[in-house]
């Protein structure tokens, strides 16, 4: 923390070197007046470092309340059907099959975002526009979704809803890179993830999804449903690194 906090007083104070100024303050007045001034500045640094932790938990509340939105949009895509018996449920099927199946994959961005939040211990301006990006990406699922259980997974909404998943994911790969520059070579986010292999098969079979959908929409549809079974998987890469992390301290 003091090596940071040093940082932090460079850019806080527009000085090159923290000790300069604790210098030049017990050159120019008495030293109960310069220990008066160096103890405000410590305090100072030490307000400002809490509060750009404290962002992080910030960024966290932030992209919780998008999911939660995510998701309550698209269960209002469902409309209440007219009627009381069950035949009238038959049209709103492909409809409840787009949305488990993005409700899904919404519940598996939070929770792989919610162990990658956990495992950050700052945050830097490039990881919040490429969390930014990342809810972008996501915030279309509502929309996409929609279209495609309106129209019975025809093979453009289909094709379109692909796209927007390999764009999210790739949204997800570029959050980690932007992590693991910021955390350093070092770090828990490092040795936790790798290179995520499981991230780049993904966008494999969302490619595959997307083309195969020309031949057969069902058949792309059923790619993006392999991809959601594989991530269902729980994934404890961060978990054990963070156990692994704490046993080797205890």
């Amino acid at each position: 923390m003091a090596t940071q906090a040093r940082q932090l007083a460079s850019e806080t104070f527009g000085l090159e070197n923290y000790k300069n100024l604790k210098i030049k303050l017990l050159k120019s007045c008495n030293l109960k007046i310069a220990g008066f001034f160096v103890l405000i500045i410590n305090c100072r640094i030490i307000v400002t470092y809490k509060q750009l932790i404290m962002n992080k938990g910030r960024l966290e509340a932030f992209s919780d309340g998008v999911f939660a939105i995510i998701i309550t949009i698209m269960v209002l895509e469902i409309k209440v059907p007219e009627g009381e018996s069950l035949m009238t449920l038959k049209p709103l099927i492909p409809k409840f099959i787009s949305y488990v199946l993005s409700f899904t994959y919404v519940g598996i961005y939070w929770n792989n975002h919610h162990h990658l939040m956990h495992a950050v211990k700052k945050i830097s301006g490039q990881m919040m526009w490429a969390n930014l990006n990342l809810l972008f990406w996501l915030s279309l699922f509502p929309v996409t979704a929609g279209w495609m259980g309106e129209n019975h997974f025809a093979l453009w909404p289909v094709v379109v809803y692909g796209i927007v998943l390999f764009l999210a994911a790739m949204a997800y790969l570029l959050l980690v890179i932007v992590i693991k520059k910021t955390e350093g070579a070092h770090s828990l986010i490092v040795h936790a993830i790798g290179n995520d292999s499981k991230g780049k098969i993904s966008l494999v079979f969302y490619f595959l999804g997307a083309g195969l959908a020309f031949i057969n929409p069902w058949v792309g549809a059923s790619m993006y449903v392999v991809v959601a079974c594989i991530w269902l998987i729980p994934d404890r890469r961060i978990e054990r690194a963070i156990h692994q992390t704490l046993d080797e301290k205890n």
